[in-house]
């Protein structure tokens, strides 16, 4: 055999030893739009950083911490809601940032419908009072973590603040959208102006697909 034969033969045996060894339970779920399509309100930087490393490396350091435990064949929102420690902060930190990736569009619907619409102008008056309740929430929140719009399954809205890698699930609520207001979220655009990182937040807001959370949500 030549040494280029025995070189590729090593490499093959390499990679099917790594692939047999490393546990792939959860993986870094693909964004539904163009890393560059949300600007200029966030920026293709912010979302390399933000989507490709920091919520790749919770998903990678989860599937370590689970691998051999019994958390291994639990669903995300299990490990969520029965886990504590860095299994936890891992795993919600996964399951908070994918549902935060995926409530944008570069062509969002700009404002609630039906049903949700309405729960809205019952609790809150109208939209923009309640955008201003949850951007009042995000700048009063210390330090780093979330901001969730949540409903309780009989149409009831609440908000409701979470530090760290908190999230709303472990209270028995179902979230409906979610503001970031870690530095990593904001900081490439804005540096440390928070204010202006929530006020690019509502202008990819995807309302259409808070309306199909809401609609699911009380369907539960």
């Amino acid at each position: 055999m030549s040494r280029c034969m025995k070189t590729l033969f090593i490499n093959i045996i390499t990679v099917i030893m790594t692939t047999a060894t490393v546990s792939q339970k959860f993986v870094l779920a693909p964004l539904p739009y163009y890393k560059h399509s949300l600007e200029p309100y966030i920026s293709e930087q912010t979302i390399i950083f933000h989507h490709d490393k920091h919520l790749a490396g919770y998903v990678a350091k989860l599937n370590e911490l689970i691998e051999g435990t019994r958390y291994a064949d639990m669903t995300l929102e299990e490990i969520v809601c029965q886990s504590d420690g860095a299994i936890f902060n891992n795993a919600a930190q996964t399951w908070n940032h994918q549902f935060y990736f995926d409530q944008f569009s570069p062509t969002p619907q700009s404002e609630p419908t039906g049903a949700l619409a309405e729960a809205i102008r019952g609790q809150y008056g109208n939209v923009e009072e309640l955008k201003e309740q949850m951007s009042k929430a995000g700048l009063a929140l210390f330090g780093s973590g979330w901001v969730w719009l949540v409903c309780d399954g009989n149409k009831n809205l609440s908000i409701v603040s979470t530090q760290n890698a908190g999230t709303p699930l472990t209270e028995g609520k179902r979230p409906l959208m979610t503001i970031d207001v870690w530095e990593h979220a904001y900081y490439i655009d804005h540096r440390n102006a928070r204010a202006e990182g929530i006020k690019s937040f509502w202008e990819v807001l995807d309302w259409k697909v808070i309306d199909e959370r809401f609609n699911k949500c009380c369907n539960r």
